[in-house]
C-alpha cells in the first residue's frame, strides 16, 4: 500500500496550504499518524501527530499556525498550514506508527512504521 501525499506548492508568506496523505489501501487501525518536514541540508524532524484516539500533537514552531486532522472514510490524514513563514519550506513526509491496513487485493498487513513519499512546500518572503 502507499501513503500518496499531494496539496504542496509554492506560496507567498502568510498564505497557507493543505496537505493531504491518501492511504491507497483501508486502515484498520494505526498508534498514530505524523507529518514530518525535511528542509534542505537539514535533517527529517517531526512536525505532527495524530493518534487513533484523535489526539494532536505538535512540534512548537508551528503550534497555533498548522492543524492535524484525519477523514477515516477516505482513508487520508490532513495537514492544514496557515500563516506560513519561508522557515516553513520544506519537503513534507507523511508516516504511519504501528498500523494495520488492507491491500486492494484484500490482503491484512500490520507494520511497525511506513513511509509516503514527500510533498515540497515553498514558501516565499
Amino acid at each position: 500500500v502507499q501513503l500518496q501525499a499531494s496539496g504542496g506548492g509554492l506560496v507567498q508568506a502568510g498564505g497557507s496550504l493543505r496537505l493531504s496523505c491518501a492511504a491507497s489501501g483501508t486502515i484498520l487501525r494505526f498508534n498514530a499518524m505524523d507529518w514530518y518536514s525535511q528542509a534542505p541540508g537539514k535533517e527529517r524532524e517531526w512536525v505532527a501527530s495524530i493518534t487513533s484516539g484523535g489526539s494532536t500533537d505538535y512540534v512548537d514552531s508551528v503550534k497555533g499556525r498548522f492543524t492535524i486532522s484525519r477523514d477515516n472514510a477516505k482513508n487520508t490524514v490532513y495537514l492544514q498550514m496557515s500563516s506560513l513563514k519561508p522557515d516553513d519550506t520544506a519537503v513534507y513526509y507523511c508516516h504511519a506508527d504501528n498500523w494495520v491496513y488492507t491491500t486492494p487485493w484484500g490482503d491484512t498487513v500490520a507494520e511497525r512504521e511506513h513511509w509516503g513519499q514527500g510533498t515540497q512546500v515553498t514558501v516565499s518572503s
